[in-house]
This record gives structure tokens, C-alpha cells and sequence, in this order.
């Protein structure tokens, strides 16, 4: 995600102090997928990094910065960023979610919870509802092609829109192949 947050930040500006520290901090707290806390995961990461970066001696102004980027970074926990730093880390984390390593991470996350790849009498789910819990290809239209209609940045649009096409392809290809 570093590489996301470093190349949107290159063009858009931020601190880069705050942005490292985020990228770093975003995920300190793990919580499952199917977890019933999953929509606190980046509030509950925000307090843990507030309180290490207090504990190593960070300013409260930049310590703040730092826990509203967690905080607001989430998909799951529908809060908007305020600032920039914020902004580009929510679209860094949105980058790996549509690029090829969110791929890998929808079809490993739903292998560990014993979900199937698709549905074999319905893969493109044209005669019931996407099921994201029960099928790894229902994600792909249940959250991963929404995402990049919801950039912050203008780098983060256009390289969402990159990837955009890529996730396209490799479902044209998916679809393809079964």
C-alpha cells in the first residue's frame, strides 16, 4: 500500500510524516472479515496508533492527523476523510482493493472462510443476488467494482481507473475460462 501512498502524495502533495505513519498503523488492530466488529476495525486501529505515537513522543496535532487517516480509511466503517493525508490513504487502500492484490485477497480471504469461487449454476448471478459471504466472484460486483467511482484524489481516480479496467479484464477472462 506504501507504493499506492507514495505515488498519489508525489503529485497531490500531504505530509509525508503523517502519510508513513498511516500506511504503517492503518491495519495494527486485525480484525476478521466476518467479524461483528469488522465496521470498528479502523476506528480501534486509530486509537492503538494514537496511543503509540503519543508513547513515542508525536505532537497530539500530529498524532490526531495520523488516527483520522486510520479512522476514515475504511471501506467498512463509511466515515469521510477531511484532510489530504487522509484522502490519499483511503485511496492507497482502495488501490490494493480493485488492483491484482486485492484480487488475491478476495479469493484468500474467501478460502479461509470456506466460500466457494462462484456459483456453478449462476456465476454472473443473473437470476438471484450477489452473495459476497457464499461466493469469492460475487465480491467482485457486491464491493470491488463500486470502489472506483469513490477516489478522492485526481491520481488516485486515474489510477483507479487503470486498475478498473484490469479487474474488468481478468473477470472477462475468469468468465472465459469456467
Amino acid at each position: 500500500m506504501w507504493k499506492n501512498a507514495a505515488t498519489i502524495q508525489a503529485e497531490e502533495g500531504g505530509d509525508p510524516a503523517i502519510l508513513a505513519a498511516s500506511v504503517l498503523l492503518h491495519d495494527c488492530v486485525p480484525v476478521d472479515k466476518d467479524s461483528p466488529r469488522r465496521a470498528m476495525a479502523s476506528r480501534l486501529a486509530a486509537d492503538k496508533a494514537a496511543d503509540l505515537l503519543a508513547g513515542l513522543g508525536w505532537g497530539a496535532a500530529d498524532t490526531a492527523a495520523v488516527a483520522h487517516a486510520i479512522a476514515t480509511h475504511s471501506f467498512s466503517a463509511g466515515l469521510v476523510p477531511n484532510t489530504l493525508e487522509a484522502k490519499i490513504l483511503q485511496d492507497a487502500d482502495r488501490l490494493d482493493a480493485i488492483g491484482m492484490v486485492g484480487v488475491a485477497r478476495c479469493f484468500y480471504v474467501a478460502g479461509r472462510h470456506g466460500r466457494a469461487l462462484y456459483d456453478p449454476h449462476d456465476p454472473q448471478a443473473g437470476r438471484r443476488p450477489h452473495d459476497d459471504a457464499r461466493y469469492a466472484l460475487d465480491h467482485f460486483h457486491a464491493k470491488l467494482l463500486r470502489l472506483a467511482s469513490q477516489f478522492n484524489t485526481n491520481t488516485g481516480r486515474r489510477l483507479a481507473h487503470d486498475r478498473q479496467q484490469r479487474l474488468e479484464r481478468f473477470l472477462d477472462d475468469f468468465m472465459g475460462e469456467i
